[in-house]
Order: C-alpha cells, then sequence, then structure tokens
C-alpha cells in the first residue's frame, strides 16, 4: 500500500483521542462502586459525583486554546509527546485518591489533556496526509475516541474500579511510546524554514520512492509567505467566516442531545424489557457508536463531507423526535421497542456525521497562519457546550420533564440540517487554496 507509514503516524497521533475515549467512558461504569464506597475509603455525595463526572468536559475546554498556541510554537510532536506526562499524572490521581477533590483534579487534568488532543490529532493528521487521504486521516480522532469509550465500557463491565484506573492508566505510555518514532508534520517544519527536515518526514510519510518534491516545494513556498500578527490573521475575514461556520458545527454537535441520549440511554434498554444487563447494554451503544464511525470513514472521501452531515442531522431530527413524543405520550404504552430503535439510530446517525466530520472540517477550513489559534477557539466552544449541556440537561429534565427537552433537541437538530445545507462549503478533494475560494466566494460546492 503506497504511503502507509502516513495511515500509521495518523493512527499514533489519534491514539491520544482512544486514552480520552476511555476516560470519557470510564464514570459510567464505575459510579455505582465509587458512590457506594467501594472502590476508595470515601463515597462521594450526589453534587461531588456530579462535579468528578463533568470536570472532564471542564479541562477540556480550558486546555484548548493553550494547546493551539504550543503547537503554533513548539510543533505538533513536541505538544503531543508533551501531553503524556500530565496525563499519567490525572491517572495517578484517580487511582490513589483518598478525597474526593484528588478524584476531580485528576478529572481535571486527564480532560484538559484529552481537549489538547483534540486540537493536535486532527491538524497533525490533516497536515501529513496526502489530498486523496485527508478525509480519512482527518476523522482517525473521533474513530479512535470511539474506540476508547467502547475500551472503558467492555473493561469497566468486567473489571474493578481500581483494576479499570490501571488499564486507562498506561494508555499515555502506550501513546508515548509509540508517537515517539513518528515525525514531526512537514507543514509546520515549513512554516519555521526547516525545508530539509520537511522533505525528509514527507519522504517517511510517501515512502522512499515517492516523487514529493512538488508538495514540498508548496510547503516551503508557503512558508516563506509574510507572516500577519496572529490577531490581524483572525481577523480577516475568511479566517471569521471559517470560525463562525466551524463553532457552530460544533455547537450542534453537543446541543443535539448526544450527553443525554448515552444518558438516558441504558436505563431505556433496560426498562425496555430487552433482556440486557446495564453493562451490556452500554457495550451495544459503544459498538454501534464505532460501526457507524467506520463506515463514515470509508465514504468520507467518496461522498463528501456535507452529505454525511445531513444525513446524521436528518436521523438525529427524526431520532429525537421520536424520542419526545415517546416521553410525550408513549412511556405507558407496550412500545419499550420503539426508544431502543431511536437510541441505536440516533447514536449511528450522530457518529455517521456529526461525530467525526466537526474535527475535519475545523483542520480544513483554516489557512496554516491561523489554524492553531482559530481551531483552539473552536475546540473550546465544543467543550464549553458539553458542560453546559451536561449541567444543564439534568436540571431541565426534572424541571420540564423529558419530553421538552428532547423536542428542544429536535429543533435544534432541524437547524443543524438548515445550517449545513446553505452555509457549509464542500471541502473534499479541495486544496487549502481552493477552500479558500469557496469560503471568499460564499459558495456551498
Amino acid at each position: 500500500m503506497s504511503g502507509w507509514k502516513q495511515y500509521l503516524a495518523g493512527v499514533a497521533a489519534a491514539f491520544g483521542a482512544f486514552c480520552l475515549g476511555a476516560s470519557i467512558g470510564w464514570s459510567g461504569p464505575v459510579e455505582e462502586e465509587v458512590r457506594t464506597g467501594g472502590a476508595y475509603k470515601f463515597a462521594p455525595t450526589s453534587l461531588e459525583w456530579g462535579w468528578i463526572s463533568s470536570l472532564l468536559t471542564l479541562g477540556a475546554a480550558a486546555s484548548c486554546i493553550p494547546a493551539g498556541i504550543l503547537i503554533a510554537i513548539c510543533g505538533r510532536k513536541i505538544t503531543m509527546l508533551g501531553l503524556a506526562p500530565p496525563y499519567m499524572v490525572g491517572w495517578l490521581l484517580i487511582i490513589f485518591a483518598q478525597k474526593p477533590y484528588m478524584l476531580m483534579i485528576g478529572r481535571f487534568i486527564v480532560g484538559a489533556c484529552g481537549g489538547a488532543f483534540c486540537i493536535t490529532a486532527p491538524m497533525y493528521n490533516t497536515e501529513i496526509a496526502e489530498l486523496s487521504k485527508r478525509g480519512v486521516m482527518g476523522c482517525f480522532f473521533q474513530l479512535l475516541i470511539v474506540h476508547g469509550v467502547l475500551y472503558g465500557f467492555i473493561v469497566g463491565a468486567y473489571a474493578k474500579v481500581k483494576l479499570m484506573n490501571i488499564l486507562c492508566g498506561i494508555l499515555p505510555i502506550i501513546f508515548f511510546v509509540f508517537f515517539l518514532w513518528m515525525p514531526e508534520s512537514p507543514v509546520y517544519l515549513a512554516q519555521k524554514g526547516k525545508n530539509d527536515k520537511a522533505l525528509k518526514a514527507l519522504k517517511f510519510l510517501r515512502g522512499k520512492d515517492a516523487d514529493v518534491s512538488a508538495e514540498a516545494s508548496q510547503m516551503a513556498s508557503e512558508g516563506q509567505k509574510e507572516k500577519e500578527k496572529p490577531m490581524q490573521a483572525l481577523c480577516r475575514r475568511n479566517t471569521l467566516k471559517s470560525l463562525a461556520i466551524s463553532m457552530m458545527l460544533m455547537v450542534f454537535q453537543q446541543v443535539t442531545g448526544i450527553n443525554a441520549i448515552i444518558f438516558y440511554s441504558t436505563g431505556i434498554f433496560t426498562s425496555a424489557g430487552t433482556g440486557f444487563s446495564a453493562s451490556t447494554s452500554t457495550i451495544i451503544i459503544g459498538l454501534v457508536m464505532v460501526i457507524a464511525t467506520i463506515i463514515s470513514i470509508a465514504l468520507i472521501d467518496r461522498v463528501g463531507r456535507k452529505i454525511l452531515l445531513l444525513i446524521s442531522a436528518a436521523l438525529m431530527f427524526i431520532t429525537t423526535m421520536l424520542m419526545a413524543i415517546y416521553f410525550q405520550w408513549l412511556t405507558l404504552k407496550d412500545v419499550g421497542w420503539l426508544p431502543v430503535l431511536a437510541i441505536c439510530v440516533f447514536i449511528s446517525g450522530f457518529s455517521f456525521g456529526f461525530g467525526p466530520v466537526p474535527w475535519l472540517l475545523m483542520a480544513e477550513l483554516f489557512t496554516e497562519d491561523v489554524k492553531p489559534v482559530a481551531g483552539a477557539i473552536a475546540g473550546t466552544t465544543n467543550w464549553m457546550c458539553a458542560f453546559l449541556v451536561t449541567l444543564a440537561f439534568p436540571l431541565l429534565k426534572d424541571e420540564w420533564g423529558a419530553a421538552a427537552c428532547f423536542w428542544i433537541f429536535a429543533a435544534v437538530s432541524f437547524g443543524a440540517i438548515v445550517f449545513v445545507l446553505f452555509l457549509v462549503p464542500e471541502t473534499k478533494g479541495k486544496t487549502l487554496n481552493e477552500i479558500q475560494g469557496l469560503i471568499a466566494g460564499g459558495k456551498k460546492d
């Protein structure tokens, strides 16, 4: 296979997302054992457990902009390798926690490191990829996240909390050892005027017999362009339009209800009389996410980003409508199969488009000089929305009821369809200059 090493480097970089996925999948399986005092010498209160669960998203939100600054100064590889030690510190705090605040700090640190990977991994992967492979490699981040979540669900189903903590805590070590042997992004090297190193990195990624002269020359010429100050670059018309598109996609990704669906899913699987245990239900959900993400990656460079987003939003709209109808009128009817079907289709739809594509577009829409900061702003938007939705959903559910929440999610999903249809450009198979031309001209296809 031509250029297989770029896939190897892409998986190595995205393994940081696997670490994040395992961290996301941690809280569900361990909740009962931790809260009853079986895992530690303490039992967190409901409020303390709420913070333990949600501080991961707040940590991720806090780290995106610092990560964007670091990757512009130090490079993609050094920044990602530098995330492994604090990641391990976070897990050590979780493993040896003596008080609830140690769990909170550990979760915040783990979330901060995971959030930084959200910026660095998609950017690195789109920069090392050939044009024909950019879509697939840009989605490696989401693919490894859902595999990490599934890993957390499976380990949590069969292991005690202490063992699960250890099995999650060793993942950053595996990432460090694996990624240490991968090259720096040739785009970053060219930006810093290190053209010989950029050429060497390209040779590694494309294969020693590949002709990379044209690609290296283009990177070198881009790197020699006069640099604007960061704020000037960020205020360019094209950058602001790209930033608005990327931020709105991140908002739709979180506010269409993914966290609420997962929150309800285990209880619905159990109450529907499926015969599945809570742990089996979560593993099924994880498998659905993985399969749908794999299908998305297989199609993204064939059918394009926009069509996947539209199909995804349409499926989320239909299924949240069904969930709203179920909670509004059908909870006492013998139709337990309906929400189970709706959950599986919703998670498939989300994983098919709105799970991976916003992260890919975050790495495609911006010029190289502004990509680290603009991508960091978009990533911060994502995690702040995740934190707010996680915090607000239980409150709204108690105040208004589940049906009202799912009506809101359906309305947001419909808004996502309209937004993608009229405002999101198709970037499949297009160079950076062509994408910038689309944004400047306001064309969608």
